[in-house]
């Protein structure tokens, strides 16, 4: 009998789960397909349960595979959700600077990661709808700063439409939990050099991403 194929090499050094949390409305799909596929829409279709999208950057010379899920805002569908944060390394937490309500919900947000997913998972606080005229805006910038100081998380502000900080926010998310990993790496590996929290060990590639909802 033949033996099996070996298996092919993995295209990438780690695969980094990240979670878009926050209120029905504020933008998460929308950021979410502007970093996966450049693209924007202003239509608004809500996200049901989850979706997901995946994308691969280069960070100090590896390669690092994001899984970006985006989970629904509704109260309906947190039950949904909450079986997703035990499995991610990083959550951007996204309120809608035209909406106090949204910015306001970002502690419950917070209780709900404190209370579901692990304690070293690290954390960014996004106001999105950033180009939105001044005069609409509900959140001032220094109120996310101070609320990003408390929790000790990086802040961005951030805009879908016009593309201002969104790479910046995903970017900056994977560094943090990038040198968090191979600080790890540098403590133990599993046999046969395998990163934690790098590879899958076996093998095989990520199920093709869902058609994202545009905005919710």
């Amino acid at each position: 009998m033949a033996a099996p194929p070996a298996r092919a090499k993995a295209d990438y050094d780690y695969l980094i789960k990240l979670l878009l949390i926050g209120d029905s409305g504020v933008g998460k799909s929308c950021l979410l397909l502007r970093f996966s596929d450049g693209s924007f829409t202003t239509s608004f279709i809500t996200t049901i349960g989850i979706d997901f999208k995946i994308r691969t950057i280069e960070l100090d010379g590896k390669r690092i595979k994001l899984q970006i899920w985006d989970t629904a805002g509704q109260e309906r569908f947190r039950t949904i959700t909450t079986a997703y944060y035990r499995g991610a390394m990083g959550i951007l937490l996204v309120y809608d600077v035209t909406d106090e309500s949204s910015f306001n919900n970002i502690r419950n947000w917070i209780r709900n990661i404190e209370q579901h997913a692990s304690d070293n998972v690290n954390k960014i606080l996004v106001g999105n709808k950033a180009d939105m005229d001044e005069s609409k805006r509900a959140v001032p910038v220094a109120k996310g700063q101070a609320l990003a100081d408390e929790y000790g998380i990086k802040f961005f502000e951030t805009s879908a439409k016009t593309n201002l900080n969104v790479e910046e926010v995903f970017f900056s998310i994977a560094k943090d939990i990038k040198h968090r990993l191979a600080e790890s790496d540098s403590k133990a590996e599993v046999p046969g050099g395998l990163k934690i929290g790098a590879t899958n060990p076996v093998g095989g590639s990520a199920p093709a991403a869902p058609k994202s909802a545009c905005c919710g």
